[in-house]
């Protein structure tokens, strides 16, 4: 069944299920990728793209939609699945993922996919883009909102605290930023290479309006999304800290030590897609 015939009443259990499901059918085109970042993160992007956002599938850059910025381009391959789940990319296009001439880079690219807003591959850039786009849209008189996905360890990064503490200065009520921790990154656990507790205290302090919670907990990220877009007029900007679990929704790539790029063997994609399949939702 296509995304397309699901129709609008879908819950968000499917949609992050459909999402975790076209991420592992790309990944099997080319055997390797951030497939386990794309199963983690699958739950805040259904509540983002299925309840929280203001967007129109036919028309990306529509100028009263909210913007999602993929500051952590290596997650491409997520952000594409929810696009497809979106329907603001084709399903079909899945099977081009990755090769030359594709939509569908390994690492965002701006330039290339329809829904994509930023170019996402030097990592740390994301939140500082938000601070822009969000100081654009206040001075042209917008209510549209800026999202932003990055990374723990893109905490590593100067200017993500600069953008942090910029963004407190100048109030920007419209920008909703999520940061995913799941406390892995190419050099080893985030809190080993850099340490960044206690987040949430930190983020208090900067200004912000700050929420942690389950990233993989549905409920708790959709109450999570409502209460930041509530902050409106509040003159804070929101973070979502997001705690989740790497190869989510596929048990034997939850379990794998080291998960930030994997090379899965061609039978183990078959077994993916049934650990999945075994858990769908209505």
């Amino acid at each position: 069944m296509s995304t397309a015939s699901l129709g609008h009443n879908v819950s968000l259990e499917r949609r992050a299920w459909n999402i975790r499901r076209h991420a592992i059918l790309m990944g099997e085109v080319q055997g390797q990728g951030y497939i386990a970042q794309a199963l983690d993160i699958a739950d805040v992007l259904a509540v983002a793209y299925f309840h929280a956002m203001r967007y129109r599938p036919d028309d990306p850059d529509w100028e009263g939609r909210d913007r999602f910025l993929l500051s952590n381009g290596h997650y491409a391959i997520a952000l594409y699945a929810a696009l497809i789940e979106a329907g603001i990319v084709p399903e079909e296009e899945l099977e081009t993922y990755g090769f030359d001439d594709s939509r569908l880079p390994m690492s965002g690219m701006a330039s290339y996919t329809p829904g994509m807003e930023m170019s996402g591959g030097s990592l740390g850039l994301g939140l500082s883009i938000a601070v822009g786009k969000c100081l654009g849209l206040k001075r042209k008189g917008s209510d549209s909102r800026v999202y932003t996905l990055f990374s723990d360890g893109e905490l590593d990064e100067g200017s993500v605290w600069e953008a942090i503490m910029s963004a407190a200065h100048y109030k920007l009520d419209n920008l909703v930023a999520v940061v995913d921790v799941n406390n892995q990154q190419a050099d080893g656990p985030s809190n080993a290479v850099m340490g960044f507790e206690p987040l949430k205290e930190k983020l208090d302090a900067f200004g912000w309006f700050v929420q942690r919670v389950d990233g993989n907990d549905l409920a708790a990220v959709r109450a999570a999304f409502d209460a930041a877009k509530a902050q409106a007029g509040q003159g804070k900007p929101s973070m979502i800290i997001a705690d989740t679990l790497m190869g989510k929704g596929v048990p034997f790539l939850e379990a794998r030590e080291k998960n930030h790029f994997i090379r899965v063997d061609a039978h183990e994609w078959r077994l993916a897609l049934d650990a999945l399949d075994e858990r769908k939702p209505a």
